[in-house]
């Protein structure tokens, strides 16, 4: 796609043309890093930043900053914060065609024309608009898009909300010479996912929060290699024609081995499907403030049971299931269960357990690929007989 870029100094305009299919697709990408109750009234807008033959779009929220770059035919270089929604509703309007922006770079006023008309729209000072971090003294990996992406997936849902414990807000990150680590919780389910097909240089750990993972997730092809580079402070992802930049979230992460219960003597093995879509059924008559359900094993036979005693709601399912190990109740809230079931990506899971008031350990038994392990822990509730 070619953009050409001239500039009247007389009047001080700057102009450049561009393919409106082509420019969607990149500030579709960005969109999701414009937040809806921005601090700074700029960061509404999407920078533009022409130079040679490259134009750099950048979006932020002073947290995260991500930026695409498009190849451009430019006679000078200039750039223009424009308003990120009118741009992008225009856009998504027009079919595939050229479009013509003339700025004029006094008062920041921009006539964007198109095939059938003209429309206007005011932008501000590109100098007003947050400076993009720099890393210093930073280390850096490479790491596979879908290596990535199947991290994220497999974590990121068990990380927490609370504003009170940012630390486990996001997924924690342990690098060493013998593999990486991925790990998430709320201190209610905690997953923990390794590749020791990946290493790192330098053994370092960090905390990446939830936002720029999920734009990350969203974007990144799985045959990309996507170069990390960190420091104390920030973290930076690269791919294709793609920069994302985020903050990284300061504190130290709860010692998470210390809560993986080790010895674990009654093995549940079991399909994913058929416990899924039990749990499921069986959830809809559970407390709706506790979604408990209770599993009741003994022999090859699970029993799935909730109940609601203000609504007089009882649902009670069986399934056979290997099992080794002693006669066993033990309660956890479905919604937790469900979630790292459909996460898991795999066929048959295994359930281990050693106590009914012990973490339950659930480990996908196929569906892994060499070099990767992923383990799941979800806290029992307290039954009330």
């Amino acid at each position: 796609m070619t953009l050409i870029l001239t500039q009247n100094k007389k009047e001080d305009l700057m102009k450049f043309i561009v393919n409106s299919t082509a420019l969607l697709r990149e500030l579709q990408k960005l969109n999701g890093v414009i937040s809806s109750n921005n601090t700074l009234p700029i960061l509404d807008n999407f920078l533009f930043d022409i130079n040679s033959n490259n134009m750099t779009i950048i979006a932020s929220d002073l947290e995260t900053t991500m930026m695409s770059t498009i190849s451009v035919e430019a006679d000078v270089d200039g750039k223009i914060t424009i308003p990120a929604r009118i741009l992008i509703d225009t856009l998504k309007t027009f079919s595939n065609q050229p479009l013509t922006f003339i700025v004029n770079t006094e008062t920041f006023g921009i006539e964007m024309s198109s095939e059938m008309g003209n429309y206007k729209l005011a932008g501000q000072n590109a100098n007003e608009f947050p400076k993009t971090p720099k890393l210093n003294g930073s280390s850096t990996t490479t790491i596979k898009g879908d290596i990535l992406a199947n991290a994220i997936n497999k974590t990121l849902f068990a990380s927490g909300n609370d504003e009170l414990r940012p630390v486990m807000s996001g997924m924690f990150c342990e690098l060493s010479s013998e593999q990486i680590t991925f790990v998430a919780t709320d201190a209610h389910k905690l997953v923990k996912h390794t590749r020791t097909d990946i290493s790192s240089d330098k053994t370092a750990s960090f905390i990446l929060p939830k936002k720029p993972l999920t734009i990350l997730k969203n974007n990144i092809s799985d045959d990309a290699d996507i170069k990390l580079e960190f420091n104390d402070t920030n973290a930076l992802f690269t791919f294709n024609n793609i920069t994302i930049i985020c903050r990284l979230i300061d504190g130290k992460y709860p010692n998470y081995e210390a809560v993986i219960p080790k010895e674990n003597p009654n093995k549940l093995t079991i399909e994913t499907a058929s416990l899924l879509s039990s749990i499921k059924r069986v959830s809809i008559y559970a407390n709706k403030t506790t979604h408990q359900i209770r599993l009741k094993i003994a022999g090859s036979e699970l029993q799935i049971t909730s109940e609601d005693l203000d609504f007089a709601n009882k649902a009670e399912e069986r399934l056979s299931c290997q099992y080794e190990g002693t006669d066993m109740e033990i309660g956890f809230n479905s919604k937790f269960v469900i979630d790292m079931l459909n996460n898991i990506g795999a066929e048959q899971i295994s359930l281990e357990m050693s106590a009914p008031n012990r973490a339950g350990i659930i480990l996908p038994l196929d569906g892994l690929e060499e070099g990767e392990n992923t383990l799941m822990l979800v806290m029992p509730v307290m039954l009330n007989n």
